[in-house]
Formats: structure tokens, sequence, C-alpha cells
């Protein structure tokens, strides 16, 4: 199982970094408008808030690979506090959807995480009286794979979004 989420991790970590690299591409112009400067300074904010939530996520991965399902809360809380700030970032009128492509896609993974610690959570607090049904655990597990799954292609779907911008 936590081999599962640490393939997950990795796999966003390295999708999410994809939003610095459009930052990067969009170089300075000492021609451009404010639409544009604009534009670059919304792509500089994803890239922090991207780049923030990475950082945060690998926080929570070292969380699950100790089997701490409280640190796992705090870890996943503070990313959650990053997709928050990503969703607060104030977005030009020509990035709107792209703003909306990486809020829901960040959305998805926080999804995705609450429901990988509820399933961590029963299965660490699970008795003898109590036990945990393990028949389900695939389903379930298949079902955050599901929902995580969603949220990384709304994320690359924001970045292929973000490269035609970048090209205009």
């Amino acid at each position: 199982m936590k081999r599962n989420l640490i393939r997950l991790i990795a796999t966003a970590c390295s999708t999410v970094l994809l939003a610095g690299l459009l930052a990067g591409c969009m170089s300075p112009n000492t021609g451009a408008t404010d639409q544009q400067r604009a534009n670059r300074t919304y792509m500089t904010k994803v890239n922090q808030a991207m780049e923030d939530l990475n950082s945060r996520l690998g926080d929570f991965d070292d969380a699950v690979a100790r089997g701490d399902v409280v640190t796992m809360r705090t870890q996943a809380d503070n990313a959650f506090s990053a997709i928050d700030a990503l969703a607060a970032i104030d977005t030009p009128d020509a990035m709107k959807g792209l703003q909306s492509g990486y809020v829901d896609g960040c959305n998805a993974l926080k999804g995705a995480l609450n429901d990988y610690i509820d399933l961590y959570t029963e299965i660490d607090s699970a008795t003898d009286e109590h036990p945990f049904d393990y028949g389900a655990y695939d389903e379930r597990i298949k079902a955050v794979q599901d929902k995580y799954n969603d949220g990384i292609s709304k994320l690359k779907a924001a970045d292929e979004e973000a490269l035609k911008l970048n090209e205009d």
C-alpha cells in the first residue's frame, strides 16, 4: 500500500514541476504588454505554488514511509494550504481556464490524499474486535488511485494549455 502511494506522489511531483518549466519558458521581453507581464507574473506564482506543493507532498511521502498517520494528516493539511494558495492567486482573464485546470487537478489530489489517509487510519486502528475488511481493500485503493489519476490528468491538461498559451 505504501509503495502505491509513493509512486503516486512521485508522479504528482514530476507533473506539477512542469509548471516551473513553463514559467521559465516565458522569458522577459522588453516590449511586453501589460497583459504579457500579468501572464508571466501569474505563471511565476503558479510555479512557486506548485514547488511548494511538491515539497509538502514530499513531506507527506516521508510520513507514509514511516507509517505515521498523525503526521500524514499534518503533512496533508500542509499540502492543502499550498493548494489553497494556488486557488487564491490573482488570475489574469487570459489565464482563467488555466487556473481552473490547476485548481481542479489539485482538488482531486486533495480528495485522493484524504481518502488514502482515511483508509490507512482504518487499517491502523483495526482491532481483533473490529478488524479491517481487507476484502474491500483492493477496491478502495483503486478508487484512491483513480481519483489521484484524475487529478494528475487535470494538471497535465492545464500544463498543455499553458504550453499552447506560451506558443501564442
